[in-house]
């Protein structure tokens, strides 16, 4: 009779496998595939969350430091006074380095032409003719109202690496600007809704008259 060829080990260890640890093989396979999406989906938290989860000393050490500021005929010094003039959400965005929730800001889709101005000290930042719609869920402009109407600072917060966006008056928190805009200058400066006050074309060309 014929020979039979040498079985390999390979062969031996495969014919082996009973389907009970075959099976054994798929539910771990199921549990690593879990257990990766959970890490994904934990690196992927947003800044929100993490503002919203840090506590309250970390909180603190991102409130903005501004000299006296007049608004209206009030001098704005303390941050309780602060609390007094804006909206909770206001105040965690311009003051804390807050960021809204994405699409949830009063601004996003007005196109209607007019200037922008921070919600605190009403100095103008942008304008409707620099603002496109980039559907990242925040107000979007390729440029701010004039090359110095905002200041630009490097931030590291939450282990992430931005350029934060700060209007220059009262040095609070606006959003960050991004390399993924249009033209002609491919930056997108992405801000929060709760940081401006949008001022209609009509009304801030007489507010200029009048001054």
């Amino acid at each position: 009779m014929p020979k039979k060829p040498p079985t390999t080990a390979s062969q031996s260890s495969f014919a082996t496998l009973s389907p009970t640890s075959t099976a054994g093989w798929a539910l771990t396979g199921v549990v690593l595939v879990i257990v990766l999406a959970l890490v994904v989906s934990m690196m992927k938290q947003t800044t929100k969350d993490r503002m919203m989860a840090a506590g309250p000393n970390q909180a603190s050490e991102l409130l903005v430091a501004t000299p006296p500021v007049e608004i209206n005929g009030q001098v704005i010094d303390t941050e309780a006074e602060w609390k007094q003039v804006l909206t909770p959400l206001q105040y965690r965005v311009l003051r804390q380095k807050g960021t809204e929730l994405a699409y949830s800001g009063e601004y996003i889709d007005n196109m209607e032409p007019g200037v922008y101005v921070t919600a605190d000290c009403g100095e103008p930042v942008f304008s409707s003719l620099q603002k496109y719609k980039s559907d990242t869920g925040w107000p979007s402009f390729w440029s701010p109202i004039t090359q110095d109407a905002v200041e630009l600072k490097e931030d590291h917060a939450y282990g992430m690496q931005r350029t934060e966006v700060i209007g220059k008056k009262c040095g609070t928190h606006l959003g960050h600007i991004f390399e993924d805009g249009p033209e002609p200058t491919g930056q997108r400066f992405c801000i929060n809704s709760a940081s401006l006050k949008f001022i209609p074309q009509a009304t801030w060309d007489e507010m200029q008259k009048a001054s």
